[in-house]
């Protein structure tokens, strides 16, 4: 029921998206999201964002690659299993491409528009304000569905590992409890930005990845071919 080098390429490249993912943001700049004015004067002094933003998407494209991968190394044929599996695998392709929408919004237009404002004269201050203001605001949107859209990739394929020998059923569940945190921040973002609510359902989305991405890797590296 499971293709082994297909479960061993998926478990590689999950943990590795992931914690390079982690790693990459630290370099992130820092600061009270909410608050515009102080965080739209930390992005403008950033030199690293563009690079910074450019390594999460990367990052995210090697994780979404793992659960694309995991979708091919489930070889179920009955039940809800591979209806599970594929529907977790179309919205794996469409987090990516609502990360690249993102990243785009964020890691481009943000800077471009923080950058007119702490350079703007007096008289165009306020206007380039609202304008950094409204790419942030959409920048919410974007986030809001992205993280819906990986919520339900990781919580569907969770669904289907749980039914799937020789994966512990628990990777399932600890998989799909990591797309439910997703699907909280989606909720989050969209209705009050990035709070600090928001920052707790990150922190604990990566303590469960983490998890069962390295519990995932042991099962794979124990699994050998027939």
């Amino acid at each position: 029921m499971i293709d082994r080098r297909s479960l061993r390429l998926s478990a590689t490249l999950l943990l590795v998206g992931q914690l390079l993912f982690i790693a990459i943001t630290l370099f992130h700049a820092d600061g009270e999201a909410n608050n515009h004015p102080a965080v739209f004067a930390e992005y403008a002094a950033s030199a690293t964002w563009k690079a910074v933003h450019l390594g999460q998407f990367a990052a995210m494209a090697i994780f979404l690659a793992g659960l694309l991968a995991l979708h091919f190394a489930l070889d179920v044929e009955r039940g809800m299993a591979p209806w599970a599996s594929r529907f977790g695998a179309a919205s794996a392709v469409a987090a990516f491409a609502l990360y690249g929408a993102l990243q785009a919004v964020d890691g481009i237009a943000n800077k471009q528009t923080v950058d007119a404002w702490v350079s703007a004269s007096a008289a165009d201050r306020a206007a380039r304000f609202a304008s950094a203001e409204a790419i942030r605001w959409l920048e919410w949107g974007m986030r809001s569905y992205q993280n819906y859209a990986l919520g339900l990739a990781v919580l569907l394929s969770g669904a289907a590992v749980a039914r799937v020998a020789p994966i512990p059923r628990p990777v399932g569940y600890l998989m799909v409890l990591s797309g439910l945190t997703y699907l909280v921040q989606g909720w989050v973002v969209g209705a009050q930005g990035f709070s600090g609510m928001e920052t707790i359902a990150i922190e604990l989305a990566y303590v469960l990845d983490i998890v069962w991405m390295i519990w995932l890797a042991v099962v794979a590296s124990r699994t050998r071919e027939p």
